[in-house]
């Protein structure tokens, strides 16, 4: 029910912009769909990853590897996984929920996606010419230190 609310009013506020200004409304329209066209290979390539992933792990492999029994091996294996990985967050976050469904236990998603979020070890090269190395790694190294300190804390108050 909330997402017909959103897209109804969505979709009244875009009728409202038209009838304000067509060109403005339809410049933003063509941006939207420019950057929507942008993301969709990335989009579809990560959770057609994720499908196959789910389709080879069954959710007792998820469980052993990643699941709440796992402690902080799993903590480690899925904050090391996290730390690699590039994928946006509106993928990242849909992508813990379905870990979750099918095993995973809280403290290793919150350092996967921790780790996801702050730790950029495929951007790096990047990052170094414009910040510098000891910068580069001085924060990569504290974002992946912070991961398991949110998994710590995750695993506090959630107690699974």
């Amino acid at each position: 029910m909330q997402n017909v609310i959103l897209y109804s009013l969505t979709f009244i506020l875009m009728i409202l912009s038209f009838t304000k200004d067509k060109k403005k409304t339809k410049m933003a329209l063509k941006k939207a769909w420019k950057a929507f066209d942008n993301i969709l290979p990335q989009m579809l390539g990560i959770i057609t990853l994720v499908g196959i992933m789910l389709g080879i792990l069954n959710p007792q492999m998820i469980s052993s590897l990643i699941g709440s029994s796992s402690g902080w091996l799993g903590v480690i294996l899925a904050t090391s996984v996290g730390a690699i990985t590039l994928i946006p967050g509106f993928i990242a976050f849909p992508t813990a929920a379905m870990l979750l469904d099918n095993g995973a236990g809280y403290m290793q998603i919150g350092g996967f996606v921790s780790s996801l979020m702050m730790v950029g070890l495929v951007t790096t090269p990047v990052e170094i010419q414009y910040f510098g190395k000891k910068a580069t790694i001085i924060r990569n190294i504290a974002a992946f230190v912070f991961s398991f300190a949110v998994a710590l804390l995750i695993g506090k108050v959630v107690g699974r």
